[in-house]
């Protein structure tokens, strides 16, 4: 899954917010495999702007999740994170 998290979350809660997602996920059986916060994303300038920001953080995270909870986290994510998580992304790995 991919997220972009909005710049008004700031470096000192970036780490925080992070873990809201990371908890979202264990509390829906999920599993975190890796969260990848740094490079090569990281902050960067959107395309075009989302709900007026032109920047924001990118988020890598590798997880695996029955696939019927799927719809639960992409709830989650819009209704209890919707003031950090500006968008999200999430796809199914190849099992090979």
């Amino acid at each position: 899954m991919m997220y972009i998290l909005s710049p008004e979350v700031g470096d000192e809660n970036y780490a925080t917010v992070i873990e809201k997602v990371n908890n979202l996920i264990t509390k829906l059986g999920g599993a975190i495999e890796e969260v990848n916060q740094t490079a090569p994303w990281g902050k960067r300038r959107l395309a075009y702007p989302i709900d007026k920001h032109n920047d924001g953080f990118y988020v890598v995270t590798n997880l695996k999740l029955d696939p019927a909870q799927t719809g639960e986290l992409e709830r989650g994510l819009r209704l209890s994170l919707n003031e950090e998580v500006l968008r999200h992304l999430l796809i199914s790995r190849d099992k090979n």
